[in-house]
């Protein structure tokens, strides 16, 4: 091929450099030949100058067609003339658009489909692709292919579907779990070793004995014969990982391949014991070495037989410059002797003395497949890293080994141990890099989990016989190289077939021809001529690890053919293509399976509707579709099949688009509209009872469901659905609703609710529904009656008011507190038909109660909603209009109203109640409560004491929205009408908007009081009264858990939740037994968590049905009260933030004032007898102290305040420094690296942010010499915490700044932290032992704080595979 210089005068392809310059053709290409093949696409992305013939030749190959036997036609315009396959003509010149998308269709050719090509040979010529086709560079192959793929864009033999098929090279590629590209390589260098997968497939396994999934050499046996006969690109390595015993997170680790090499052996040999591939790894991989030292005077030697599997040579010489230039040269310095002469001379058995030795190492044996490991990782003592030698070493194809062999006899092997000295010598054989050592407690070591303790004794006789020096050449077969740095990188391997001698790369799933300037290439180093795609190889990616066979013909083995496989590989490989044919049938299936939502209203299971996912063949009918669903909703001998159908649903909507009459034989594919990954509508099975039939659903129509609202009960019905058409008008849709309803049309109201907030009353005869705004789904009232209700205005009329109060009441579980010990105050209730409990306490008292309960709510049954209340009396103003406190059915469906049930509905004026509660239940002591901020004696703690674990949360006990939201409403139903659609709903869900508070004004929030709470008392002290009354009712309630028995009561609330909290808490006070003032209100949400709600004039609109709330007693907090943590600040403790107390601070209150209210707390509750003087209150950012609070500063004014606000308590060891806010404090560390040590935090107070002061401040509390004093702002949460192995060179010291508050320092508050040291002052000089000791001392106590330990190195998990299928966990281990 013609090469020309590219732009960095490098050789290129001619053609490939015209191709990356011209514009390229997309062609997308739709096969609609074959059903099967309709729904996919085939995609050429060609050069622009490519013949239409070409275009033929291309999409043949792709399709696995033969040329000429179909066509093609533009996909996309009405000219559906077919292309001329013999045409010489451009791309571009026929029609094509560069840098466009081009359809294309793939037909029939004269009426018969395209013939499939022969795959059989696996070339490209069997696609009826020529050799020159075959060059044609048809598409970019992807970013991952590159490495070790370089020349597939120039070798004769490459085509861009190389990377998409098997046919190429014949080869079956491995995936990549996620970093097991190490794991590929040696798999796919072991598989194509003849000798070693022809002795794996002559070994049988026995399911009798072992489970087959964790038999290790099964599971290698499996993958060889998937890579030898299977079809797929690719095949997957997950079953050989599971049979090591690894999980899913063992693909996330990468290891050694070198590593891994020798821990697979021993893991088979494990294995293979006492079977005849017991010694199946030694003889192909083991030799022997000796270790010899000779006295140079007498000639005595003494020396020690080792065995190895692979032979590590050194690239670089340890304090060298230069490397090795090759494997020849790396080799001789392998065997090179050293002279132990001065301080190490040997100690001479023979002349008794010490004399000048030669120490070094002779080969013996080497075995038949030879491994070279080059040593490309080291370490760097300067910058104390591990990292990676890319020098260039060469290695030959063929080795010559004899140079290198002992020609001496061996003097009797067997009379010497056989054991690794365990020596660290880096040349040295008894590196653990390289030695064998077959003792029983090796296993362990070397990364194999013996599941027995058996320990048989290894004797190594080896069987391979003696060679002798001119039998030592050795070929190379296989190069596993690496890409990448020491910290991590990419294996591939690059290997020569046995069969036809040509080199493949095998690069996890991608498997491509590769020639010898490909090996060249992977010597490593810079030099070298450099190709057009040399950034593919980089000086970082170079070979880690050869193997070479020895020459042998009369060893040298060839791979077994399918013919000659033994009878348990060819059942074993029968099974593997029946799985594969099942798996390949199983995806053919789902492909062509609809899977789509489907829903059904259960008849028995009326709870919710039931969802489930629905997988049908596209070719199964509606029929069979119908009884999978029946089946799959267990409606079995609930409903008969006959009654149920599938219908259009839309779940959003809650719509029923269309039922399908007389289509009960068309297959779900054309109903559904084909195969998709997704649905824009479901399914739903709808069931019918027997006497009933199903209604049509057309098109078009839209869905109703009819309420039927009944004035003289307040009650609200179930809905009916019905279906209507946009264009009908009012008055037939009333026709309609009568029609279902059986209600007169003539006295019919109807109200639409639109939208949330939107009731719309339907008078308009002649109107449309869609003029009306009906949508697909739609919600209606209706009531029909002759009562003088209808003359008046839709908004003040019974029928609003009803609808009003429905759409906002919600429902709540509200757990009362347990009686408080010392007071008298329970309230007992009759829950059913339960006797009374009642705790201890006075009987008369609890009588009185009672009594007042019960009158309360006899006489509150009889109140209007709109009851007016004085402005100046004490005595509320009760109007005797039409009551607006109606009953409202229990939501449970099982629960029938019962007149003798406790159902108490209050709504008194809240002072009387408050007053009579406090004389009947006072007593003598009754001025236990005349003043409402008196504490009451059993007040709990706030929610630090309640939720120890939320001391230091910081959130917002507000958690009320002052804005309307959509909430689920409580069901007033008595039970729910089974109707033939299933859709019959029971519970109501929108909100209203109240005409009550029209042209009354409400009282939310201000500005100046949204950081606080509101109090219920105006500035007079006296309670705010509701400036109109909103439905509540209260009832007891038996938790179904049982948890509300023994003392803990329960009451279930209905109320409109446009309440507020205050007046929510005035309704509950009866039941309580205490006034509003006198308990809090805690909202539990789903993880139990709880916040207290203490905006009084916020609303319940934030809450929802079913939420349960938790009354606590204690003083709630008054307008301009904030509930205050405290935290103990202790700077030089190893936990230097602890919590003491709560407590309440107040707007216009001083620091001084705050502390003296604290120091009588601290004494009682923390046993902190403080003086005033002596400590100090500061601001608290999660752990980090802040601004120092000066005693004359005000809260609200010069210190900002909100809820739950946290602030530090620091105890002072003299005298306050801070008077002034133009004063800074700063938090200082002395670092001594003499002593490797951090001195303890002493505070400076600044006059200014002039770093000279500082450092002046420092240097006279230290004695360091200005000149010579360095200081660095620490990082990170108080306290800074940092190694004291790092804190040396890690931090900025001496920042070039004048002034503090700049970059990179912006000290601009107290609190900072700063450490200083004098420059002058050297580290302290350690040993390696001495400094693993500090670094493990450092790590236990920064571990302790929760602190980062940088320094040290990431720690590799161990490479092991288990022998029993899997870790063993530590009984004892969480």
């Amino acid at each position: 091929m013609e090469m020309v210089p590219s732009e960095e005068n490098q050789l290129v392809p001619k053609e490939i450099e015209n191709a990356s310059e011209e514009p390229r053709v997309l062609c997308i290409v739709q096969d609609t030949t074959n059903a099967k093949t309709v729904n996919e696409r085939l995609t050429l992305n060609l050069p622009a100058s490519t013949t239409l013939s070409k275009l033929f030749e291309d999409v043949a190959h792709k399709a696995s067609y033969v040329n000429g036997t179909f066509d093609l036609a533009w996909g996309k315009t009405g000219d559906m003339g077919s292309l001329d396959p013999s045409s010489e003509m451009s791309l571009t010149e026929s029609g094509f658009e560069p840098g466009k998308r081009n359809f294309l269709q793939l037909t029939d050719k004269d009426g018969e489909q395209p013939r499939i090509a022969s795959d059989e040979s696996g070339t490209a010529g069997s696609s009826g692709l020529d050799d020159s086709s075959q060059e044609r560079f048809i598409g970019p192959l992807p970013r991952d292919c590159t490495v070790g793929c370089s020349s597939d864009y120039s070798s004769p033999s490459y085509s861009y579907s190389s990377i998409l098929n098997k046919s190429d090279t014949g080869y079956v590629g491995l995936v990549n779990q996620a970093m097991t590209c190490y794991l590929n390589s040696l798999l796919q260098t072991l598989f194509m070793t003849p000798e070693f997968r022809n002795a794996l497939y002559n070994w049988e396994f026995e399911e009798s004995e072992e489970d087959p999934v964790t038999s290790i050499p099964y599971q290698l046996q499996r993958l060889f014969l998937l890579l030898q006969t299977s079809k797929k690109r690719a095949i997957e390595t997950t079953d050989v990982t599971r049979s090591f015993g690894w999980d899913s997170s063992e693909a996330w680790q990468q290891h050694d391949v070198q590593e891994l090499c020798r821990v697979m052996f021993d893991a088979l040999e494990q294995k293979w014991k006492q079977t005849e591939q017991a010694d199946l790894i030694n003889q192909l991989y083991q030799g022997k070495l000796k270790d010899y030292v000779r006295c140079l005077e007498c000639g005595y030697e003494s020396w020690r037989i080792d065995t190895y599997l692979d032979i590590p040579l050194v690239i670089r010489p340890f304090g060298a410059s230069q490397a090795y230039g090759s494997v020849e040269e790396a080799l001789q310095a392998f065997v090179q002797p050293e002279t132990l002469d001065g301080a190490n001379q040997y100690f001479c058995e023979r002349c008794k003395k010490k004399c000048d030795a030669r120490k070094g190492l002779r080969f013996l044996h080497f075995p038949y497949l030879l491994t070279l490991q080059l040593k490309r990782f080291d370490f760097d003592y300067t910058t104390m890293h591990r990292i990676k030698l890319n020098d260039r070493m060469s290695f030959p194809e063929e080795l010559d080994m004899g140079p290198f062999i002992d020609v001496e006899d061996e003097k009797s092997p067997q009379t010497e141990s056989c054991t690794d000295s365990g020596a660290e010598n880096e040349g040295s054989c008894h590196s653990d890099q390289m030695s064998n050592d077959f003792s029983a407690d090796d296993g362990v070591d070397e990364g194999i989990c013996l599941d027995s303790a058996s320990s048989t004794e290894r004797v190594l006789k080896p069987k391979v016989p003696s060679l002798n020096t001119s039998s030592l050449t050795f070929e190379l077969f296989s190069v596993m190289v690496h890409s990448g740095s020491a910290a991590g990188g990419h294996y591939y391997a690059c290997i020569k077939s046995f069969s036809d001698g040509q080199w493949y790369s095998f690069n996890d799933q991608h498997v491509s021809k590769i020639t010898q300037e490909d090996i060249r290439k992977t010597y490593g180093g810079s030099s070298g001529s450099r190709g057009y795609y040399s950034s593919a190889f980089a000086s970082s990616t170079n070979a880690y690890m050869l193997i070479y066979r020895l020459k042998d013909p009369s060893r040298n083995a060839k791979y077994l053919d399918c013919d000659d496989f033994p009878e348990h590989i060819k059942h074993l490989v029968q099974r593997e293509k029946e799985s594969e044919e099942q798996e390949k049938r199983q995806r053919e299936i789902e492909r062509n399976t609809c899977k789509i939502k489907l829903f059904c209203m259960h008849p028995v299971k009326m709870m919710a509707m039931m969802e489930n996912k629905l997988e049908v063949h596209k070719d199964k009918t509606l029929r069979e579709a119908t009884e999978m669903a029946y089946k799959l909703m267990e409606l079995d001998g609930v409903v008969p099949l006959d009654c149920c159908r599938l219908v259009k649903y839309d779940e959003f909507h809650e719509y029923l688009e269309r039922s399908y009459e007389g289509e009960d034989d068309t297959p779900m594919g054309l109903l559904l509209g084909g195969v998709k990954s997704s649905y824009m509508f479901d399914l739903l099975l709808e069931t019918r009872r027997a006497e009933q039939v199903f209604q049509p659903y057309k098109p078009g129509e839209v869905m109703v469901k009819v309420h039927v609202v009944d004035l003289k009960t307040d009650t609200i019905a179930p809905p009916v659905s019905i279906r209507a058409y946009l264009n009908q008008s009012i008055t037939e849709f009333k026709q309609l609703i009568a029609q279902a309803t059986e209600l007169s049309a003539e006295t019919m109201r109807v109200v639409l609710e639109r939208c949330y907030n939107d009731l719309r009353l339907l008078y308009v005869p002649n109107k449309t529904l869609k003029a009306e705004g009906f949508f697909r789904s739609n919600k209606v009232f209706v009531e029909s009656s002759e009562s003088p209700d209808h003359q008046v205005t839709f908004t003040d009329s019974l029928l609003w008011k009803l609808l009003d109060r429905h759409g906002n009441t919600i429902r709540l579980f509200v757990s009362l507190p347990v009686q408080s010990p010392g007071t008298n105050r329970t309230i007992c209730q009759k829950v059913g038909g339960d006797t009374e409990e009642c705790s201890e306490g006075s009987k008369g008292n609890r009588n009185s109660v009672e009594a007042i309960l019960e009158e309360s709510t006899e006489k509150l049954k009889n109140l209007s909603l709109q009851q007016q209340q004085g402005s100046s009396t004490s005595d509320s103003q009760k109007s005797s209009d039409t009551s607006d406190f109606e009953h409202i059915e229990s939501p449970s469906p099982s629960q029938e109203p019962d007149s003798s049930s406790v159902s108490a509905v209050v709504a008194v004026d809240n002072r009387e109640l408050e007053n009579r509660i406090r004389v009947a239940s006072g007593g003598s002591d009754g001025g236990a409560y005349s003043d409402p901020e008196t504490q009451f004696p059993g007040e709990e703690r706030s929610d630090s004491e309640v939720n120890n674990d939320r001391s230091t949360s910081s959130v917002d006990s507000d958690i009320l929205s002052s804005s309307h939201s959509s909430d689920t409403l409580c069901n007033a139903d008595s039970g729910p009408i089974q109707l033939a659609n299933g859709l019959d709903s029971h519970s109501i869900t929108s909100s209203r908007r109240s005409k009550a508070n029209e042209g009354k004004k409400e009282t939310w929030d201000t500005a100046e009081e949204d950081s606080g709470t509101d109090s219920e008392y105006d500035e007079n002290g006296k309670s705010k009264a509701e400036s109109y009354y909103l439905y509540f009712r209260a009832e007891p309630y038996a938790q179904e858990d049982g948890s509300g028995e023994g003392g803990q009561k329960c009451v279930l609330v209905h109320v409109d939740k446009r309440i507020t909290l205050s007046a929510f808490k005035q309704n509950l006070e009866p039941f309580v037994g205490v006034t509003s003032t006198q308990f809090k209100v805690f909202r539990v949400y789903a993880n139990n968590q709880e916040f207290e709600s203490v905006r009084l004039n916020e609303t319940l609109s934030s809450f929802s049905d079913d939420n349960k709330i938790t009354i606590r007693l204690g003083r709630a907090l008054k307008k301009g009260e904030y509930r205050v943590k405290v935290y103990q600040l202790l700077v030089n403790d190893a936990e230097p933030c602890k919590f003491l107390i709560d407590t309440v601070f107040a707007k216009g209150m001083t620091v001084k004032q705050s502390k003296e209210e604290l120091m009588p707390q601290l004494k009682d509750q923390c046993k902190l007898d403080l003086n005033i003087d002596k400590f100090r209150l500061r601001k608290k950012t999660w752990k980090n102290p802040g601004t120092v609070f000066l005693d004359y500063h005000v809260y609200e004014e010069d210190i900002n305040i909100s809820s739950n606000w946290e602030v530090f308590l620091e105890v002072l060891d003299g005298p306050e420094k801070m008077k002034s806010m133009s004063q800074l404090a700063v938090l200082t560390r002395r670092w001594t690296p003499a002593q490797m040590k951090l001195e303890p935090f002493q505070e400076v107070v600044l006059e200014s942010s002039s770093v000279e002061e500082l450092k002046e401040k420092l240097s006279e509390i230290s004695g360091i010499p200005l000149e010579n004093l360095e200081f660095a702002k620490g990082r990170g949460t108080f306290p800074c915490d940092i190694s004291v192995l790092e804190i040396h060179q890690d931090l900025d010291w001496n920042p070039k700044v004048s002034t503090l508050n700049v970059w990179p320092l912006y000290i601009c508050d107290d609190g900072a932290v700063v450490f200083y040291r004098d420059s002058t002052e050297e580290p302290m000089e350690q040993s390696e032992d001495e400094r693993n000791e500090l670094m493990k001392k450092e790590s236990s106590r920064l571990l302790k704080t929760g602190h980062r330990v940088s320094y040290s190195p990431r720690k590799e998990k161990a490479l092991k595979i288990y022998l029993d299928g899997g870790p063993v966990k530590d009984p004892g281990q969480d």
